[in-house]
């Protein structure tokens, strides 16, 4: 019981990085500038995310742009990209999977299926975390490598939006839930991980017995 109780932890953890690796994809927000102007009644607050830009005035007015252009986007921006999608694919993956193989649940067949597949969604689910967590991190150290650089205009600077730190967490949510599937899964039946079947092998001795006594019988 107390293993169901783990697996089911995992698939809540597991749950949440889902959703926050689609929510931190589609947002807007990876990068925030601010723009007071002469006035703060001017205020312009500009979001650019992977997908699109917006702006937001302090009159209320808001406006968005996508980017169609895929080439003209810089290197990092494209890798976020397809390393994000990539994510959300392995992580929908992963918990389909680990809820098959997942204890309190009757899919999967017996129970040493059962464990390989919980095995098989836990992969998933940390290359998951590891495909979220890569391009999250390379954009906050571009993000700052731009901010710390006093040959770039203010107005050129930015600083990390909301999107980056949820796809962060989503990323750790997804490793540490990917972990404790993988583990619970080797506690579960520990001999079918470690231990290989014993072949039995005849002894020599008595094989060559046997030939010496069926020889004698037809002298």
């Amino acid at each position: 019981m107390g293993l169901a109780r783990i697996q089911l932890l995992a698939f809540v953890l597991a749950f949440c990085g889902v959703s926050g690796v689609l929510v931190a994809t589609v947002l807007p927000n990876w990068k925030v500038t601010v723009d007071t102007g002469s006035n703060i009644i001017t205020a312009i607050v500009q979001l650019q995310g992977l997908w699109m830009d917006c702006t937001c005035y302090s009159t209320g007015m808001f406006s968005c742009t996508l980017k169609y252009s895929v080439l003209s986007l810089p290197t990092y921006v494209q890798a976020a990209r397809a390393a994000m999608v990539l994510a959300c694919v392995l992580s929908a993956l992963g918990i389909c999977t680990s809820t098959v193989g997942m204890q309190c649940t009757r899919l999967g067949g017996d129970r040493e299926t059962k464990s390989h597949i919980c095995f098989a969604g836990g992969v998933c689910l940390m290359s998951a975390g590891v495909s979220a967590l890569i391009p999250t991190v390379w954009y906050t150290k571009e993000i700052i490598t731009t901010f710390l650089d006093l040959t770039v205009p203010e107005s050129n600077k930015h600083e990390p939006g909301g999107a980056v730190y949820i796809g962060f967490i989503s990323a750790m949510l997804l490793l540490t839930s990917g972990t404790i599937f993988c583990t619970s899964c080797m506690k579960r039946d520990p001999e079918a991980w470690l231990s290989r079947p014993k072949q039995q092998h005849t002894p020599s001795t008595k094989r060559e017995g046997d030939s010496a006594y069926n020889r004698k019988d037809y002298v």
